[in-house]
């Protein structure tokens, strides 16, 4: 692959070249939105197109591209069309390896049970709390959707 996890925005560039190379033509358009993503990120924060960005703002991109794929995935799936729904998956795919590997359901339950336990959250009625400070101490590193889940499961 053109990537080991964590994107920077001189390796995306570097990754284009490498799937020019390889006539990669997916993997191509991919990082190619990526960079485009980046530059439009750029303008519209006040710098210059040729601006390095922060390896934490590309990866923010490259989490929020696969969410849009996750979407777009599933209202394929809904509105029956599998032959867009495929395109999107290796899309997904693509953008996955640049991703950092998410926690599991057991790693999210274990850390979601410290958590409540250090802020002496007992009940629902604090869920919201304990939710909030488990996004901000695993930003990145597990799904939202499931992390959501997890709480909840708790409390009911």
């Amino acid at each position: 692959m053109y990537y080991d996890g964590d994107m920077t925005h001189n390796e995306l560039r570097e990754s284009i070249k490498t799937a020019l190379r390889a006539h990669d033509e997916l993997t191509l358009s991919v990082l190619r939105g990526l960079l485009s993503s980046v530059t439009n990120e750029l303008v519209a924060k006040g710098h210059k197109p040729n601006d390095e960005m922060s390896e934490d703002d590309v990866m923010a991109l490259v989490r929020r591209a696969a969410k849009q794929r996750k979407d777009s995935i599933e209202q394929f799936e809904k509105g029956g069309r599998a032959d867009l729904a495929e395109k999107e998956k290796a899309e997904l795919s693509i953008l996955d390896a640049m991703l950092p590997a998410q926690m599991s359901r057991e790693a999210i339950e274990k850390v979601a049970k410290e958590k409540a336990a250090s802020m002496g959250i007992t009940d629902k009625s604090k869920a919201n709390q304990l939710m909030g400070a488990l996004m901000k101490d695993l930003k990145g590193k597990a799904d939202g959707t499931l992390v959501k889940e997890v709480v909840e499961k708790m409390f009911a």
